[in-house]
């Protein structure tokens, strides 16, 4: 039996692990919560915690653990009122990973799965020049530095203790129940709305959410993932306006797209302040998974397509 701690169990990611977790009878899964998960599994344990910071190698919910999968962080924060967000972003993303980091490992924890970001590496590629793992990180915002010094903490806690790290740097991902500026383009896109992104031609790269799940699950165990990056996504890149269309063919829609230049789209962005919206529509972001494919003999479970459609028919049954 492999005993497995998730945190962040109740989020987008960490719902979908944990249903993937649970259906293989040989894992032992349990979760620090926390309050009152909106969903609860017979086969899960859950541990409640107030805050990171309280826990300790002494803590049940690491008594036996063999793995540990950490999702929860603070994420991107719209509007932040925090006097100094990058202390807010250090405080949760790098403090509380690299304590409960230390604590898993004195408690006897063989691997520590750290779920980082893509924005580790940077914000935007050059045509035909995806990031890789050997790549120099370059993070922008206060979220993807939090981001990098918790990884490089964590391979300190690695040399120190012996315990295995893995981290894994996702793209955007969607799925059945994204939120935020996914789940917007699926409304204007089935609304029928016009949008301006009929002429953009740069490359995005996507991971879908049971795509991402397997990776996660892929690297509980495989000897070949222990100290090891990642970047994850589905292995096929599209512009935004290939995206929009796709989008619209599963939803069984029309796709209302506007040839609007781009160069047209970024000035206009910039007079309202909008340029980090901008460059996310119009600018390219893409990774290369060649370095999961050939070290752990791993591919994306779902093809774009695929994916798109599940996403689609949850949106669809979510409206109805």
């Amino acid at each position: 039996m492999t005993n497995i701690l998730v945190t962040g169990s109740s989020g987008f990611v960490g719902s979908r692990l944990v249903e993937k977790l649970i259906e293989n009878v040989e894992f032992q899964v349990r979760a620090l919560v926390r309050g009152t998960p909106p969903q609860m599994h017979e086969r899960v344990c859950y541990h409640r915690l107030a805050d990171f910071d309280q826990i300790d190698a002494e803590h049940e919910s690491l008594t036996d653990v063999h793995v540990v999968i950490h999702l929860a962080s603070r994420v991107h924060v719209m509007n932040d009122t925090e006097v100094d967000p990058l202390a807010a972003f250090r405080a949760v993303n790098v403090g509380h990973t690299l304590n409960l980091a230390r604590s898993a490992a004195i408690a006897g924890a063989k691997r520590f799965i750290f779920v980082s970001s893509v924005k580790v590496n940077g914000e935007c590629t050059i045509p035909d020049r995806p990031f890789r793992e050997t790549d120099i990180p370059k993070p922008v915002d206060f979220y993807g530095i939090s981001k990098l010094e918790a990884e490089e903490g964590l391979r300190l806690v690695a040399a120190e203790t012996g315990m295995e790290v893995v981290i894994i740097r996702p793209v955007l991902i969607y799925g059945p129940g994204v939120k935020a500026n996914f789940k917007s383009m699926m409304k204007f896109v089935r609304m029928g709305i016009p949008l301006p992104f009929g002429a953009i031609r740069n490359q995005r790269s996507l991971v879908a959410l049971d795509n991402l799940v397997d990776l996660l699950t892929t690297c509980l165990n495989h000897p070949a993932a222990a100290n090891q990056t990642f970047l994850v996504s589905d292995g096929e890149d599209v512009s935004t306006t290939q995206l929009l269309v796709k989008l619209a063919d599963a939803l069984n829609r029309p796709s209302r797209l506007v040839p609007v230049p781009a160069w047209l789209l970024a000035a206009g962005a910039a007079l309202l302040g909008k340029n980090a919206l901008s460059q996310r529509l119009c600018g390219s972001l893409q990774v290369d998974i060649t370095k999961a494919r050939i070290q752990l003999g791993w591919h994306p479970v779902l093809t774009l397509d695929q994916a798109l459609s599940l996403t689609a028919e949850h949106f669809i049954s979510e409206q109805s």
